[in-house]
């Protein structure tokens, strides 16, 4: 019964009571979360982005020393929507090494770029006294304390503009508004504010613009100029010193409260095209993969380059996990790459498949198998290795994913099994659609009962709780997500004395007990064909 209000007149009182309805939401299905080195950018910080322009403001788009950009470029054109960037740069855990990070003197003002790289290289700053007269008195400063700095990214194009800025505190301090609001630079690592505002720079030399000019803006000098860093190893990601306590390398992703799809890109050169991934960062990947109810999508070896490469590597688990949260997808894509005069190059294929895990989501459900010829592969020009149908049945037995070329449909997905998908394995988790259809259900009731804690462990919570949940799946039964014609057949939702004993209930504990009949896919589609002999005559 709900709290009787205070009455102290004769009349009628209103009081809104409860109705026990807690929607349940599904959450999303394919954010991606992907991993690796980039031009510019962050390091070790999960950012969100929308699109691949995004992705080119932010962290510097196609770059010839990493697959990131490539992948994620993939993913936005077979159709991804939201992913999760974590930009890794070599031997920054837990210090940048020296030359990381370009640094540069804007009149006594010491600063540096907001992230490592050659790409702060570019930068130059410029610092003016153009302020209009009152405005230091605004702060109780000097007049000479405020000053104006532009910063340009000369390679880029960007201008950043911060005026009436000062050194002194009590007033908008250009070091706490350059961490604030600048996406190019920061003062220096180590370095303090000056007693005094910096020394303004002179006008320009005719003909010249102030960023042509040393005299009117200042640039990076030489000694002060920042590397790309080494290529990348295992130790960036998973194995390097207090990565994990420090939420760095793979585990920034603690930083996200949510990702579906987790995409490690090749980061080993190899000198012939794709590059690999450390077996043992797979299965550690695939481990964290499971703790956080997403899927791994695994790049294939750059030594699988005929279908007898692949068999063998996978009969010899060379991935370096088994795990029903991990798929690999065979063969690599081949595209033209634009910074080499479009020139054809090998691609991994992870990035663009889970384009098109995105796109079947969106248009058809999780529960859908990404494949088929409406799984077609956009901007895919040939794939690396043509797969035939009988090699594709050698392979498709042991759970890899084979992408394929048909007339009509182009460059295609045709697999969905995860890689327990192994027919000797008989695992409940053999297909892509059934894992994920469970994965989303785990999440979405982890994140929609969370209420229930600390409510009262007897019938009406229990009631509550079926009902809740129960509407959740019906709605999903409506949209087709499980097999059989009524929802007795397809889902059920227990939580009552059968599921929490009193033991249970004396120990904080009320337990929901729910199944569902997910829908497998249409692996083999077998036709009977039969000669109708002409009729006798009686």
């Amino acid at each position: 019964m709900p709290v009787q209000p205070h009455v102290s007149y004769p009349g009628v009182y209103v009081q809104e009571m409860p109705s026990g309805v807690h929607t349940v939401i599904g959450v999303s299905t394919s954010t991606t979360a992907f991993i690796g080195r980039a031009a510019r950018g962050p390091v070790n910080q999960p950012v969100s982005i929308n699109s691949f322009a995004d992705f080119e403001r932010i962290f510097g788009g196609l770059w010839p020393g990493s697959q990131l950009g490539y992948s994620v470029r993939n993913f936005y054109l077979n159709g991804g929507r939201q992913a999760v960037i974590v930009r890794l740069f070599a031997g920054f855990a837990p210090t940048p090494p020296d030359h990381s990070s370009a640094t540069l003197d804007a009149g006594g003002l010491s600063l540096e770029a907001a992230s490592p790289g050659a790409w702060g290289n570019a930068l130059r700053a410029r610092v003016d006294a153009n302020v209009a007269p009152g405005q230091a008195q605004i702060y109780g400063l000097q007049e000479g304390d405020l000053f104006n700095l532009s910063v340009l990214d000369t390679q880029a194009g960007t201008l950043e503009v911060f005026r009436n800025v000062s050194v002194k505190p009590g007033s908008q301090q250009v070091d706490k508004v350059l961490a604030s609001s600048s996406n190019l630079v920061r003062l220096a690592d180590g370095a303090s504010l000056p007693a005094a505002a910096p020394t303004p720079n002179g006008d320009p030399a005719p003909g010249k613009s102030v960023w042509q000019d040393d005299h009117a803006s200042t640039g990076v000098a030489a000694a002060d100029q920042a590397t790309d860093g080494a290529d990348l190893a295992e130790t960036d990601f998973t194995t390097g010193p207090n990565l994990q306590a420090n939420k760095q390398g793979l585990y920034a992703l603690e930083l996200v409260d949510l990702f579906n799809l987790l995409v490690i890109p090749p980061y080993k050169p190899n000198g012939v095209g794709l590059g690999d991934v450390d077996a043992s960062l797979v299965g550690e990947a695939a481990a964290y993969a499971e703790s956080r109810r997403a899927m791994l999508l695994v790049d294939p070896p750059s030594s699988w380059n005929n279908k007898d490469a692949a068999k063998t590597g996978m009969q010899n688990l060379a991935l370096g996990t088994a795990s029903a949260n991990a798929m690999v997808f065979f063969p690599g894509l081949n595209q033209p790459n634009p910074l080499h005069g479009n020139q054809m190059e090998t691609y991994p294929p992870a990035g663009a498949v889970a384009g098109v895990i995105a796109r079947t989501d969106a248009q058809r459900g999780v529960w859908k198998a990404p494949a088929g010829l409406e799984a077609s592969l956009v901007g895919v020009s040939q794939l690396a290795v043509p797969l035939t149908d009988d090699e594709n049945g050698e392979l498709n037995p042991l759970g890899i994913n084979c992408l394929r070329t048909f007339p009509g449909a182009g460059q295609v997905v045709w697999g969905a099994r995860t890689l327990q998908g192994d027919d000797r394995l008989a695992s409940q988790w053999k297909y892509i659609p059934v894992r994920r259809l469970a994965l989303f259900l785990e999440e979405s009731l982890y994140r929609g009962t969370k209420w229930a804690v600390f409510e009262p462990n007897d019938e009406p919570l229990w009631a509550q709780l079926r009902l809740n949940v129960g509407a959740f799946m019906h709605d999903l039964f409506r949209q087709g997500a499980f097999q059989g014609q009524k929802p007795q057949d397809a889902y059920f939702v227990s939580c009552d004395s059968s599921t929490t004993t009193q033991n249970d209930i004396d120990q904080g504990i009320v337990n929901i007990i729910v199944g569902f009949a997910p829908l497998k896919p249409a692996e083999f589609v077998v036709l009977y064909i039969q000669q109708i002999a002409g009729q006798i005559a009686a």
